[in-house]
């Protein structure tokens, strides 16, 4: 018998050709961190001889920045949960008049542009005092997670079989009981796809950090790497370490929470 012919190597070659293709920058970020001091035009295509510096100057200047962008993205993750949860759950399990329009009036917000509501948020905050503070820009944050998370959690609610609740009130469990004992546990992937999404927002923020920050002690890392390009615009090593080390926990979070997204993404259609 004649063997049959393998199609699907070309499309294996593309699909390798086109994934080498787009991980280049984030090769040579890497690569240009662990160059000299100096231009990176002068670098090689490998750190043959690789020089740390870069990273011991950005954990110097810029190790404040990414702990408060750390702080300010669970902050974010921990409010647009706490708030969005119970509000997805009484969207989507409650008969309530005008449910449709309040997820139509959420989804608009979506469409808001960030520059309006920085603007907006900048003449609150000087009147409220909560410029160049945390609090500040976790709730600024915010208004982009909880929105999300609403939507993502209220389309997953639906799915969620009636008679899991129903069975959880002929025990005895009341609303808010059956919230927090049997909806939030079945509702974990949903959960996870919320809290990650909601991280990587405002971890990539730069116009709420921007706008509502005008001192360095309260400066996120992307208006970090942004002033320190301004100021060591030689220094490439350790601006493509600052832009590494950016990387890395929203790199981590996505390689472990992947198959949680991919699960939530799936389970809202079939159940």
């Amino acid at each position: 018998m004649k063997r049959a012919p393998d199609r699907g190597r070309p499309y294996t070659i593309v699909g390798i050709a086109l994934l080498a293709l787009m991980l280049f920058p984030v090769y040579w970020m890497v690569n240009a961190s662990l160059q000299p001091t100096g231009s990176t035009l002068q670098g090689g295509w490998f750190p043959f001889h690789p020089d740390p510096s870069g990273y011991a100057t950005a954990l110097r200047d810029q190790g404040r920045n990414l702990v408060t962008s750390l702080v300010v993205a669970l902050g974010s993750v921990a409010l647009s949960l706490g708030l969005a949860a119970p509000a997805a759950y009484a969207l989507a399990r409650f008969n309530l008049r005008g449910t449709n329009l309040v997820l139509l009036g959420i989804l608009i917000t979506q469409m808001v542009p960030g520059i309006v509501v920085a603007n907006a948020l900048y003449s609150a905050y000087n009147e409220l005092g909560l410029l160049n503070s945390y609090l500040g820009l976790i709730l600024a944050d915010s208004t982009a997670g909880i929105p999300f998370a609403i939507i993502i959690m209220c389309s997953f609610m639906r799915s969620i079989p009636r008679e899991i609740i129903e069975a959880a009130r002929v025990d005895g469990a009341g609303r808010l009981r059956v919230f927090r004992s049997v909806v939030l546990p079945v509702s974990t992937n949903a959960l996870i796809t919320a809290a990650v999404f909601t991280f990587l927002f405002t971890w990539s923020d730069f116009l709420f950090a921007l706008t509502l920050t005008t001192t360095e002690t309260v400066r996120p890392i992307t208006l970090g790497v942004y002033q320190y390009i301004g100021a060591h615009t030689t220094d490439w090593n350790a601006i493509m370490a600052t832009t590494v080390m950016a990387s890395v926990p929203a790199a981590v979070l996505l390689v472990v929470a992947q198959r949680y997204v991919a699960t939530a993404a799936t389970d809202g259609a079939t159940k």
